[in-house]
């Protein structure tokens, strides 16, 4: 891997970052936390989110207006610590406080808990919203639910807009909690990351096998299976995520990259797999192709489906609605 040092990286990259889109975020250290330079003078609520680095650009590359007004980096697939969040929320809590956007791992749940049990304390009002959307680990034998994954993306944008909107603390949580619940994902690799520590693959397939339910930190998918065309595989991902899904005729589609898939690839994924939506009798109003929420360099992608209905149709407009971020731009 192209890593400057062996210990330091990810400040150095976030310094790099920071400086790349100087106009859009600052970059805070002592804790380190990248927060909005400019945000939008109509919110109530200030949206914070973060995790491990690796995954970029979740979660700093969509701090700006229209999305997150601070996002907290750990070291590589590792959470941030609670005292990064606690001081990112305090520097963007809002009138109405501080709403958090976390993904279902337990080392995210416990610092971003942590840091809202100190925020209560001060006095500032706190709100969660958990992001649980990969089927592959929807089993009552997994201790932490599913995890979450590329969901993360739509409910930092629906409720990024909500936010510049004015709506309050409750009305956000109300909105992101069901956005979790009509958005489920899954994804596959053909080849593992590269670890940073060791410089070495994560783990090893041969050429006609494929890791089906593969985890954003590199983890193996409980199933190793022949690997299928692609015509196959993405109708198969599309089955499983629909079937998990309340019923619908209107979606949002992600198609997002792990890291070491191409543009070209991750198009010919979406183009099946709007055609499988559409064999379910679903229309796909709202896109986002391209790589998203990486696991480092994992040759591999996701597929997440956010179901609308109509009674959302404001989800619509929270779609559509202006965001100026490093990464995402309407």
């Amino acid at each position: 891997m192209f890593l400057a040092s062996t210990s330091e990286y990810v400040d150095r990259a976030l310094r790099g970052f920071a400086r790349d889109h100087r106009d859009i975020v600052t970059l805070h250290t002592g804790p380190t936390y990248v927060r909005a330079r400019d945000p939008n003078p109509n919110r109530r609520v200030g949206l914070v989110s973060g995790g491990g680095s690796g995954h970029e650009p979740m979660h700093v590359g969509l701090v700006g207006p229209g999305m997150l007004d601070a996002a907290v980096p750990g070291k590589v697939f590792a959470s941030p610590h609670n005292r990064q969040v606690y001081e990112a929320s305090r520097a963007t809590a809002g009138p109405d406080g501080v709403l958090h956007i976390v993904k279902n791992y337990t080392g995210d749940r416990i610092n971003f808990g942590i840091a809202a049990e100190r925020l209560t304390h001060d006095g500032v009002p706190v709100a969660r919203v958990l992001v649980d959307d990969d089927v592959a680990t929807e089993s009552a034998a997994a201790a932490t639910g599913r995890r979450g994954t590329g969901a993360t993306i739509i409910v930092e944008k629906l409720l990024g807009a909500a936010a510049d909107r004015g709506a309050g603390l409750a009305d956000l949580a109300a909105l992101g909690t069901e956005v979790v619940a009509r958005s489920r994902s899954i994804a596959v690799a053909s080849a593992s990351h590269t670890s940073h520590v060791t410089g070495q693959p994560g783990f090893a397939l041969a050429p006609d096998e494929i890791e089906y339910g593969v985890g954003i930190h590199g983890e193996r998918a409980r199933r190793t299976i022949p690997r299928p065309p692609l015509e196959e595989l993405v109708d198969r991902m599309v089955g499983d995520v629909v079937s998990h899904l309340p019923s619908g005729d209107r979606a949002l589609l992600l198609v997002n990259g792990l890291g070491g898939t191409t543009t070209i690839e991750l198009y010919n994924v979406f183009g099946l797999a709007e055609e499988a939506l559409d064999r379910h009798g679903i229309a796909v109003e709202g896109s986002l192709v391209g790589t998203w929420t990486p696991a480092l360099d994992m040759k591999g992608f996701s597929i997440t489906v956010t179901m609308l209905d109509a009674e959302r149709d404001g989800w619509r407009t929270y779609w559509d609605a202006p965001a100026w971020t490093a990464t995402l731009r309407k």
